[in-house]
């Protein structure tokens, strides 16, 4: 059994439906200090959310507000550290 944890082009159809695809990168790679609230405010009405945070946690990204979290919160969640 093969433990393959990048997810693969087949995987990113949430991309398309995504709420995020809508509005812009920008909104979701806020300038350091500024708030991402709103980004994630987004995020939770998001139908692709789960698919995007897994994404971002098997890919390492470490910028922007991906599934609802911010970098600081994926890497407590990927390290196993609550918030």
């Amino acid at each position: 059994m093969q433990n393959n944890t990048t997810v693969t082009v087949e995987d990113l159809s949430w991309q398309q439906t995504a709420l995020c695809a809508q509005i812009g990168p920008e909104f979701f790679f806020p300038a350091p200090g500024s708030s991402t609230r709103e980004a994630k405010q987004l995020c939770r009405a998001c139908p692709g959310r789960l698919a995007c945070l897994e994404y971002a946690l098997a890919n390492d990204e470490k910028f922007g507000v991906w599934g609802g979290l911010s970098e600081q919160e994926r890497h407590r969640l990927k390290s196993g550290r609550a918030a």
